[in-house]
C-alpha cells in the first residue's frame, strides 16, 4: 500500500472555510496521470495541485480538474507557493507550471502576489449577443466594452451595473458553448472593493477566481476602472458562501497594458494522508 500526504488550503482568504479550496499533494512522484486525476476527482474541488520538488526551472506543481489537466490557474498556483513556503520559509517561490515559471512573492504577513503572462487583449462583444447569454437586459451592462482577454486563460470580461443584476443572471450554456466568462458588478459589498465577480461554470462556481482576475486587472486598467499600477480589491464568492478577497495591479505603458499581478492569502485548514494500493 502507498500513502500520499495532502493538505486542504482556502485560497484568497485569511478566515478558514472561505475562498476557494485547493487540494494539495504533496508529492506526486511515482503516480501516473491517472491517479493523479482519481485523486484530484476523490477530493473533489475545483482543483487539485501535485508537488515534485525543485527543477532548474522552479518548484514544479502540476495542476488537476476531476478531468483535465491545466497549464495554468490562478489559485491553484498562489496555494502551492504558500504550502511550499510553509516548508522552505522562503519569500520568494517560482513555481514550474506548464505553463511555464510564474513568481509569487509573499510579505511577512503570508500575503502573496503573482506574476500573470502580460495580457492579451482579443475579440469584442455586442451587448445585445452578451444578454442573451447570460440572461440579463442589454441595459443591465455598463458601457464599457464586452472583452475576451488573457493572462494565461482566456475570459470575456462583462461590466454590470448592480449586485442584483450579477445576482440574478442565468447562462445559457448551449449558446455560450466553451466561452469562459468572467462577470464584474461595479456595485459591490464591501465598499473599499472595486468590483464584485462572479465565474460560472456549467458544473459549478467559483468561488475566487486568480486567472481570470488578472484578466479583469488588465481590463480595468485598459478601460479607466482602475488606474495605472493601482492595487484594487475584487470581492468573489458570497453566492456560495465562501467569500474571497483577490488584490489585482496593472500597469499602463503608453496605452499598452502590462505587469499584471495578482494577490492574496492562503491559509491550511486539513492535513492527512490517503492510501493507495
Amino acid at each position: 500500500m502507498r500513502t500520499l500526504a495532502y493538505e486542504v488550503w482556502d485560497v484568497f482568504t485569511a478566515k478558514p472555510l472561505t475562498g476557494n479550496q485547493l487540494g494539495v499533494f504533496l508529492n506526486g512522484r511515482g503516480f501516473s496521470d491517472q491517479e493523479m486525476f482519481s485523486l484530484a476527482r476523490e477530493l473533489n474541488f475545483s482543483e487539485s495541485v501535485f508537488l515534485f520538488g525543485q527543477t532548474p526551472k522552479g518548484h514544479r506543481v502540476r495542476i488537476f480538474t476531476a478531468t483535465e489537466e491545466l497549464p495554468f490557474a490562478g489559485h491553484p498556483s498562489l496555494g502551492a507557493a504558500a504550502a511550499i513556503r510553509q516548508r522552505i520559509h522562503e519569500q520568494r517561490i517560482v513555481l514550474d507550471l506548464n505553463a511555464g515559471p510564474i513568481p509569487v512573492q509573499f510579505d511577512e504577513t503570508g500575503y502573496g502576489e503573482m506574476q500573470q503572462a502580460e495580457p492579451a487583449f482579443a475579440e469584442t462583444y455586442q451587448k445585445d449577443e452578451i444578454a442573451r447569454w447570460i440572461g440579463v437586459s442589454p441595459d443591465d451592462i455598463t458601457d464599457h466594452p464586452i472583452e475576451s482577454v488573457s493572462t494565461g486563460r482566456p475570459n470575456i470580461i462583462v461590466g454590470l451595473k448592480t449586485l442584483k443584476v450579477i445576482r440574478a443572471v442565468k447562462m445559457d450554456w448551449a449558446a455560450i458553448g466553451s466561452r469562459a466568462f468572467y462577470l464584474l458588478s461595479l456595485e459591490t459589498e464591501n465598499p473599499k472593493a472595486r468590483a464584485h465577480a462572479r465565474k460560472l461554470t456549467p458544473r459549478l462556481e467559483d468561488p475566487a477566481t486568480g486567472s481570470a482576475a488578472g484578466c479583469a486587472a488588465a481590463w480595468m486598467v485598459k478601460h479607466g476602472i482602475a488606474k495605472s499600477q493601482e492595487r484594487v480589491l475584487i470581492e468573489q464568492g458570497s453566492e456560495v458562501k465562501r467569500p474571497g478577497e483577490l488584490f489585482v495591479t496593472a500597469r499602463n505603458d503608453g496605452g499598452k497594458i502590462t505587469g499584471v499581478r495578482v494577490g492574496g492569502h492562503a491559509v491550511r485548514v486539513m492535513a492527512g494522508e490517503l492510501t493507495l494500493p
